[in-house]
């Protein structure tokens, strides 16, 4: 089983689409998959088709202690299962700081998933906060969404040492799974640049595939859906499909 954060410190880079996307279509390659929403705002959730009032208990009440693994999950209708997310999320973040080993409660609570799946991925919230050292303390690697932009690249250093961070001193086997280039436009001379730049620092650690700017990707969401269920054939389906792929290549024996 491999437990991966999606994560990056900089909002609207395309980190819960590739979540939800990505589960989907690991989920659609025959992989038994857990999507962990690990963001107050819970756009996985309501993106994989659950509503917030379905969603309950939730990542909190397995945070806490209050649920156990099997009791939170829900199995959607796109072949995967989901641990799902509301407001009430963002309280956890003041009741772990008193809780005992509060780094590692959500790497404790998914011993019990081990056997059950071949992905776990963990949709982490914009910001480095006591929910995203969980997700990150829970997951033997990091898939980086991010846009080809100078921003991106600041932000991206960021990202790096917090990561090392985190590895010195909470998770050891932590490693940058790779980099996942998102809303490519490759009209812009810039876009290329920071490609070439990213292939240039990280070189084999960035994934061939790239997920294009697609109207199709950013619709979905409003009707429940990953893009794969919501349009097959649309650029973004196929390249959330590819991604499936190459992981799926990468991390096999």
């Amino acid at each position: 089983m491999k437990v991966l954060a999606i994560t990056n410190q900089k909002g609207g880079v395309g980190k819960t689409t590739t979540a939800v996307n990505l589960a989907a279509s690991l989920g659609a390659e025959g992989q038994r998959v857990l999507l962990i929403d690990m963001d107050p705002q819970g756009n996985a959730t309501t993106g994989a088709g659950i509503t917030k009032k379905e969603a309950l208990p939730t990542v909190y009440q397995l945070l806490i202690g209050a649920a156990t693994l099997s009791e939170v999950c829900i199995k959607t209708e796109f072949d995967f299962d989901i641990l799902p997310a509301n407001r009430e999320l963002a309280g956890a973040e003041v009741e772990l700081i008193e809780l005992d080993q509060r780094e590692y409660r959500l790497k404790n609570a998914l011993q019990a998933g081990h056997a059950t799946y071949d992905f776990i991925l963990i949709d982490c919230p914009p910001a480095l906060n006591m929910l995203t050292v969980n997700g990150l303390v829970a997951s033997d690697s990091v898939l980086i969404p991010m846009q080809c932009e100078y921003y991106a690249l600041e932000g991206l250093s960021d990202l790096v040492e917090t990561l090392r961070k985190v590895r010195h001193h909470l998770n050891s086997r932590l490693e940058i799974e790779g980099l996942l280039r998102t809303m490519y436009n490759p009209q812009s001379t810039l876009t290329q640049q920071v490609s070439n730049e990213l292939e240039s620092h990280f070189g084999n650690k960035v994934y061939k595939t790239i997920v294009p700017r697609n109207v199709r990707l950013a619709e979905a969401p409003s009707y429940g859906k990953p893009v794969i269920a919501f349009d097959k054939n649309s650029k973004g389906a196929q390249a959330y499909s590819a991604l499936a792929k190459e992981i799926l290549e990468r991390v096999a024996p």
